[in-house]
């Protein structure tokens, strides 16, 4: 069943698969998709040229550990577009945060794609399918605030309706509006900040195509790092 966010603004529906279960079906890995020399930028962008994101097997470990508000954590995803520093909101989605830390530190998000972009609303990355389908064979529920506006900048979780609000896997969406008027049914990740929001406008302003909302050129996760902790 697929992941969707159903905006309550012209009812325009976004399918995604945040979420995914142990019987996932990916074919083989590889995060041969990250920037080189030889690569060029796309002039209207400013992104570098890169081979599109292949399908990822492997699936990742479901964290053991949990962080907690004293813990200052930004996850940084490397992208041909530019660096996309997204602080984690610990105090208000420990478990969300603890779990999305938890696949960048495992390397999960290495390679995978934004296949995603929808203009005004948000950018979606983290299936290591692809597809809007795939995840990393486990979800975790975490029950965002109530009062939570997904405004630009803020990262979230995605869900299908079917599942409890707060439900995650790895796929994820930065939004971009600034209040696309989301329900609090979508697990709180954290906001990007400092330049980062710099590279979002760069993605989302990739040509899509217009029928699937995926990128006519590829948008890529080159590296995800770790730091604070």
């Amino acid at each position: 069943m697929p992941r969707l966010i159903l905006p309550l603004l012209a009812c325009l529906v976004l399918a995604v698969a945040g979420c995914g279960s142990d019987d996932d079906d990916a074919s083989t890995s590889t995060a041969a998709a990250t920037t080189s020399a030889t690569e060029t930028a796309d002039a209207d962008t400013g992104c570098q040229t890169v081979p599109a994101a292949e399908p990822k097997a492997e699936k990742p470990e479901k964290p053991t550990k949990e962080l907690t508000a004293s813990d200052d954590v930004t996850v940084t995803l490397e992208t041909n577009c530019g660096a996309i520093p997204i602080k984690l909101d610990t105090t208000r989605a420990p478990k969300t945060a603890s779990s999305f830390a938890s696949l960048a530190e495992q390397g999960f998000y290495d390679g995978l794609s934004f296949h995603r972009i929808v203009p005004g609303f948000v950018i979606q990355g983290g299936d290591p399918e692809g597809s809007g389908m795939g995840g990393p064979g486990y979800s975790i529920v975490e029950k965002p605030p109530a009062d939570l506006a997904y405004t630009r900048g803020l990262v979230a979780m995605a869900k299908t309706a079917a599942e409890k609000p707060g439900t995650s896997g790895s796929q994820f969406f930065i939004v971009t509006g600034e209040d696309v008027g989301l329900p609090p049914e979508y697990a709180l990740v954290g906001e990007v900040t400092g330049d980062g929001m710099a590279t979002v406008d760069r993605i989302e302003a990739t040509p899509i195509n217009q029928q699937t909302e995926q990128p006519e050129s590829p948008v890529v996760i080159s590296k995800a790092t770790v730091s604070g902790e």
